[in-house]
């Protein structure tokens, strides 16, 4: 998979957003996670991996295919704004 994006996202609560989207994403899809890491696998083939700094959520996303790529760099970045919602919007510079 060469659909792949990565976005460093600063914040001091990068471990408490990353444990949420986890827990929240559990529910419904195939996660593994710790407080500073995280793998999430979507029915898409898509696959999100977030790691936890002090200073910085780490977020990137392996996609079959450039379009779902975009679609997934868009509801990874909504679910974080919702967790982090006295941050939001949070700063995603997706490279």
């Amino acid at each position: 998979m060469n659909n792949t994006a990565t976005a460093v996202t600063p914040t001091p609560h990068a471990s408490r957003y990353l444990q949420q989207l986890a827990k929240h994403w559990s529910h419904k899809l195939e996660v593994e996670f710790t407080p500073l890491h995280a793998t999430i696998r979507f029915p898409s083939g898509a696959v999100a991996t977030l790691d936890a700094g002090e200073e910085a959520l780490t977020s990137t996303i392996e996609a079959p295919d450039a379009e779902m790529l975009e679609r997934m760099k868009t509801v990874v970045a909504e679910h974080l704004d919702r967790f982090a919602f006295r941050e939001a919007p949070l700063p995603f510079a997706w490279s």
